[in-house]
């Protein structure tokens, strides 16, 4: 199967889930109806179901999943290693702990877009902070140990957030929301991210030749020409910009940026130039596929996305180890 024809199949993918996304929901609209709602040639009440509550969701499933595959794909391609994924960095631990703090404080209370623009403030911090602990000249493993070092902090300081948070509401609603989901999500959610996700997207395909040079060895990606110092930079700095601005709206969600790039691959050839955009149409179609699952599985109750997939990614993450293991063996 051609490269061209892969990207079709899957664009084709996301766009028969985000139809499925935009018909599915508690109302139990016609498909008729719902399409008539959508563009406004129905009731108010169908109109605003449609308009506010279920494409706002349908829009960042399909943005957020490709993020978190386009993030994915270029981390695995910078270190080198399959096992790699977005979280590694410390990003989406960080952007979570901002988005306790707004809970906490009450500012989220206080002012609608607070969470989101918090949690984007604490994944830029946390991506300024690993690339002045790494340097950056630093290598691969100095990015990693800087990015499991922060992730534990921020991990920790949500820990003790949650510990000392003397209401029970407010703890209930920081521990379901750092499960990651997109009930409740407006267009406004979506303007906010969607300068962020642009960007970040930007950074990690300008990045994309130099990923592929990388492939060779660090040594033979200088010799060719590469900035090993810029690539680092372009990458780690729109990783964080994806995933920062991907937490900001949806929570934290895992196991997207690991499971999806590995699907794709194979059909890629291997190169991250080609990986990275398939990687992410298979992450939107993921998400879009998970969001609907969280919504058949469970109707009457509000499943979480990130529960979701992280029941699919974790099997798949121990069955990468176990055939790593196998194959050193």
């Amino acid at each position: 199967m051609s490269y061209p024809a892969i990207l079709l199949a899957l664009a084709l993918a996301v766009a028969a889930l985000f139809a499925a996304s935009l018909m599915v929901g508690p109302a139990g609209l016609p498909a008729s109806a719902s399409l008539r709602a959508l563009f406004g040639a129905e009731g108010r009440a169908l109109v605003l179901v449609m308009q506010e509550i279920r494409l706002p969701r349908a829009l960042l499933a399909a943005a957020v999943g490709a993020a978190l595959g386009l993030a994915g794909a270029a981390m695995q391609g910078l270190l080198r290693n399959p096992l790699a994924e977005p979280g590694l960095l410390g990003v989406s631990a960080a952007a979570a702990l901002g988005a306790v703090v707004a809970l906490q404080t009450g500012l989220a209370a206080a002012f609608a877009l607070a969470l989101p623009v918090a949690a984007l403030a604490g994944a830029g911090l946390a991506a300024g902070l690993m690339l002045a602990v790494a340097g950056p000249r630093g290598g691969t493993l100095a990015l990693i140990l800087a990015g499991i070092a922060l992730s534990a902090l921020a991990g920790a300081a949500t820990a003790l957030v949650l510990n000392l948070s003397p209401n029970p509401f407010a703890a209930a609603e920081i521990v379901f929301w750092t499960m990651g989901s997109l009930r409740d999500r407006a267009m406004s959610h979506l303007w906010l991210a969607l300068p962020f996700l642009a960007l970040g997207a930007a950074m990690l395909l300008t990045a994309r030749r130099g990923l592929d040079a990388l492939t060779l060895g660090e040594e033979a990606a200088a010799t060719m020409g590469t900035g090993l110092v810029r690539l680092r930079i372009l990458v780690v700095g729109g990783t964080a910009a994806l995933v920062g601005a991907a937490t900001a709206v949806a929570g934290a969600i895992g196991f997207v940026g690991l499971v999806v790039p590995h699907l794709v691959r194979p059909l890629c050839g291997g190169l991250p130039s080609r990986s990275l955009p398939a990687a992410a149409l298979g992450g939107a179609a993921m998400l879009l596929a998970a969001d609907l699952a969280t919504r058949l599985l469970a109707p009457e109750r509000d499943l979480k996305l990130g529960v979701v997939t992280a029941l699919i990614g974790a099997p798949f993450f121990l069955h990468l180890i176990l055939r790593t293991a196998r194959a050193e063996a």
